[in-house]
């Protein structure tokens, strides 16, 4: 068994242990970072309220920002057009729109630095003959990814362009969840082309901590995902207490809506109590796999484990300190700490997961 182990291992590791892919690792997790500060800069435009300051969508030359009066009394004169212009800014200062257009211009113009940022290596590396092979397509499926972010970023602005004064909470979470996808897919590969580790005993890691593994990624995914719906909807302005809710561990009013379902994305009360139990789950989830490995042969897995289960503790913490000091908005530095965390705990669960799945204690 462990020779077939041996062989198995070299076969898919072969490419990671058989070639120095150094710089491509090193480029993978640059762009990963620039993911992380987009995703940070991304809150800032939400918690701003910045993300409908621009009214238009253009690739190439919104890169410029306007370069004189004309030019942003020309912005703002748009900008006035929109439903959050007249019913939550009206009689706003030019001065206090630019500080808002800033926001959201950095934002735009981060997202087209990263494409540029992946695009342009890639396309050297490529003419370098530097792509390991069987990376190419990969490489080009977070390139697509990346373009279709940009593309649903406008889909998300125009739904607050028209009919209401802010942006759908369902694209919203569609925006933010394609991110969280894109940075996990960076990690991912920037892993894949780590060299192996051929130190390692092969016994007791088995298919059923993996299972595991994959699940806990994928319910913090989740848990991703209702934290946009309750940011689109300022869910967190609402029952800032901790651990009750208006004196209560499982508050009045969860299914008010009808139908039964629309609670779950559309009653603020439901939406903030998903995020909290979410939460205990994950925390759950996490101390229950860091036991699993206790002892393991990988001591490896050990350590990542322990690293998301404090991870996802300090993001609990900060989840919590954020939602008792909302009066009236949300602390701009505690929010962007909670989405940031929020990405750094994907991030190690990603990293976790592809150590799970990869280890030679694995049989």
């Amino acid at each position: 068994m462990a020779s077939y182990s041996s062989m198995k291992l070299a076969g898919s590791r072969s490419l990671a242990a058989g070639a120095p892919h150094t710089m491509v690792r090193a480029w993978l997790m640059g762009v990963a970072l620039l993911v992380f500060a987009m995703i940070v800069v991304g809150g800032a435009t939400r918690l701003t309220d910045s993300g409908l300051s621009i009214t238009e969508w253009q690739p190439i030359i919104g890169a410029i920002p306007p370069m004189n009066k004309a030019h942003w009394l020309e912005a703002f004169d748009k900008y006035k057009q929109i439903p959050e212009y007249q019913e939550i800014n009206k009689g706003m200062s030019l001065e206090a729109f630019k500080s808002i257009y800033w926001w959201e211009w950095s934002h735009r113009f981060l997202g087209r630095f990263i494409g540029l940022a992946f695009a342009l290596p890639l396309l050297i590396f490529w003419v370098l003959g530097r792509i390991p092979r069987g990376f190419g397509g990969k490489f080009l499926t977070v390139l697509a990814l990346g373009g279709l972010q940009g593309g649903i970023g406008w889909f998300m602005v125009t739904s607050g362009l028209v009919d209401r004064v802010d942006v759908s909470h369902y694209r919203l979470a569609m925006h933010l969840g394609t991110a969280f996808l894109i940075l996990g897919a960076l990690i991912w590969l920037a892993e894949e082309l780590r060299p192996a580790d051929a130190t390692i005993r092969l016994d007791t890691i088995s298919a059923g901590h993996l299972r595991f593994a994959r699940i806990l990624a994928a319910v913090l995914f989740v848990q991703v995902l209702l934290g946009a719906l309750v940011a689109g909807l300022k869910a967190g302005l609402t029952y800032n207490t901790w651990p009750l809710m208006d004196g209560r561990f499982i508050p009045n009013g969860l299914f008010t809506l009808a139908p039964w379902y629309e609670n779950f994305f559309e009653n603020i009360t439901t939406v903030q109590f998903d995020h909290r139990m979410m939460a205990y789950l994950v925390a759950g989830l996490a101390a229950w796999h860091l036991f699993q490995l206790r002892g393991t042969a990988d001591g490896r897995l050990t350590v990542s484990a322990a690293a998301l289960l404090i991870a996802i503790l300090a993001q609990m913490g900060l989840g919590i300190w954020t939602l008792l000091s909302a009066q009236g908005s949300i602390p701009i530095g505690l929010g962007l700490a909670h989405q940031g965390g929020g990405a750094v705990v994907f991030a190690i669960a990603v990293w976790h997961l592809h150590r799970i799945s990869r280890s030679p204690a694995r049989h």
